[in-house]
């Protein structure tokens, strides 16, 4: 009989029935506006390798692709004309304090100044052997300095007026692919390197080296100071890690939520309220597997994530917490931006042909007087009153079960035998023995199928899982059908291979009481000490 139960209205029937969080809803609220039209400019297809943004307003954006980096555009993320001054790819980029310079490394191992708004090229410092893959820029008052790694395993620390570098900071023994600057000192830098290390340095120290060395345990992509100052985050693996520089270098939390490599983090923050707002700092992360994961590093928990099509390789935040920026390793750019009080399920995205994708226009609302209101499907929402009709599953039955169901007991432990699986046989074995129709069933086989018998007892007997029920068997079988064994050529070789493996299976079991009986009185010894 059909069962019939009410159901709440307005269910949904797939997974979007469940509530999304107040801060998933903050998440998903990053989309392009509808209201920004961008047109066709150059195709790239390099991967982008890293994004800044500018930490004054109105907080424009850079990305750095091939051997350019692309200058957007904060009101209407339109890109403005790139910065093409490299002889080779643009592997790092970061903006002073001011927003005015702009600092880029390449894989020639140079370091470039530019002129953030009229970008003119105003300095080069030339000193590492190898690429430059990490620039940062002190971020409170220190305007004459940076920082930069490189892939020749030393830290560099310049001064940029006179292009020259003031100290090499060694320690390192592979490439330095990261770094980032305190927030609370000028003079305090980490860095992280394929060594697995990431060490923090005090340029006041720096002929003692680094003040504080960290084991990350795997290939250092990305470190971050916290906004404290005294919390630093890494990435490296598929493993996000906290750490306590004030405390010592002491491991506060390992997040495992990725599972492929984490290629880059950031810092986010999450507003909310019209009137005084609550503000929490998150950590967001994007990795190979193309999730992008926020972490509230407060709660120690992951707070929201998020699927792209593609490997992610950097990610920024902008400081007013407006936009937010993805580059994958296929050239694309995920840009979202967040409009107030508008939250919306789908997240913009442009590559670097300055493409954008617009929300789908909906469809009208099902009404009782439209004919598609009596064709609609399975994505219906009940309204109150409606009741859902389950019908009861059919059971699939196998052959087997159905002779067993019409008693044709030999029939069915055939069609059991040439399933070959032991755990189906011994079962319709079992229910026969409870039927007391087994040995019957024996007695009435053929030839044939008394060698498929054979064959099977010959195989499973001597397992340990099977052999209670299948050796009292092969005895009774080998006792009832003797004139018809003999008289076959075929069924004395299984007998024969049956022979040998139970013997076998004896001197096995002999072997293993002898090996029990040597190691019992040592475990006895050693059970009273």
């Amino acid at each position: 009989m059909a069962e019939s139960f009410p159901v709440k209205p307005k269910l949904r029937p797939t997974s979007s029935k469940l509530t999304p969080t107040p801060e998933a809803k903050y998440w998903r609220s990053f989309k392009i506006p509808k209201d920004i039209e961008t047109t066709p400019s150059k195709s790239f297809t390099f991967p982008i390798n890293s994004i800044a943004f500018s930490p004054t307003a109105p907080h424009d954006f850079v990305a750095t692709h091939s051997a350019s980096v692309s200058i957007f555009s904060a009101k209407t993320l339109e890109p403005k004309p790139p910065i093409s001054s490299f002889s080779d790819t643009a592997a790092a980029v970061s903006f002073r304090c001011d927003g005015k310079l702009l600092a880029a490394g390449d894989l020639t191992g140079t370091v470039h100044v530019f002129d953030a708004k009229s970008r003119s090229h105003l300095r080069r410092l030339k000193g590492h052997a190898a690429a430059v893959r990490s620039v940062n820029y002190p971020r409170a008052a220190d305007k004459l300095h940076l920082f930069s790694g490189g892939d020749d395993s030393v830290v560099k620390y310049w001064d940029v007026t006179t292009e020259k570098c003031v100290f090499n900071l060694l320690g390192h023994k592979d490439y330095v692919r990261c770094g980032d600057t305190s927030p609370i000192s000028d003079e305090m830098f980490v860095s992280g390197s394929y060594d697995h290390r990431v060490r923090v340095w005090d340029v006041r120290v720096s002929n003692s080296g680094s003040v504080l060395e960290l084991n990350h345990e795997k290939p250092v992509e990305s470190v971050i100071y916290l906004p404290s100052g005294g919390l630093i985050a890494t990435a490296g693996g598929n493993f996000v890690k906290i750490w306590d520089v004030i405390g010592g270098g002491k491991l506060l939390y390992s997040m495992e939520s990725h599972i492929k490599t984490v290629t880059a983090l950031c810092m986010g923050k999450v507003t909310r309220g019209s009137g005084e707002e609550e503000e929490g700092n998150r950590i967001l992360s994007v990795a190979l597997d193309g999730y992008m994961k926020v972490f509230n590093y407060a709660k120690l928990k992951i707070t929201h994530s998020m699927r792209f099509l593609e490997p992610l390789l950097s990610v920024g935040f902008s400081p007013d917490c407006s936009t937010r920026v993805i580059g994958t390793s296929k050239g694309n750019l995920y840009i979202g931006r967040r409009k107030a009080k508008v939250e919306s399920e789908e997240v913009g995205v442009t590559n670097l042909q300055w493409k954008i994708v617009d929300d789908e226009p909906g469809r009208k609302v099902l009404r009782p007087s439209y004919f598609r209101y009596f064709q609609r499907g399975q994505n219906l929402k009940p309204s109150e009153g409606d009741y859902l009709i389950k019908r009861p599953k059919k059971v699939k039955m196998a052959e087997f079960d159905k002779l067993l169901k019409k008693f044709r007991h030999r029939e069915a432990l055939v069609a059991a035998l040439n399933k070959r699986n032991p755990e189906i046989v011994v079962a319709v074995m079992e229910e026969l023995v409870a039927r007391r129709k087994l040995m019957k069933c024996v007695s009435n086989l053929d030839m044939e199928e008394l060698g498929l018998l054979l064959a099977f007892l010959q195989k499973y007997s001597t397992m340990p899982r099977y052999a209670g029920l299948l050796t009292r068997l092969a005895n009774k079988v080998v006792e009832s059908r003797a004139e018809d064994i003999r008289s076959s050529d075929q069924l004395r070789n299984c007998i024969r291979n049956l022979k040998r493996d139970v013997e076998e299976e004896i001197r096995i079991q002999q072997s293993l009481l002898e090996i029990q009986g040597i190691i019992s009185p040592m475990l006895m010894i050693a059970a009273r000490r």
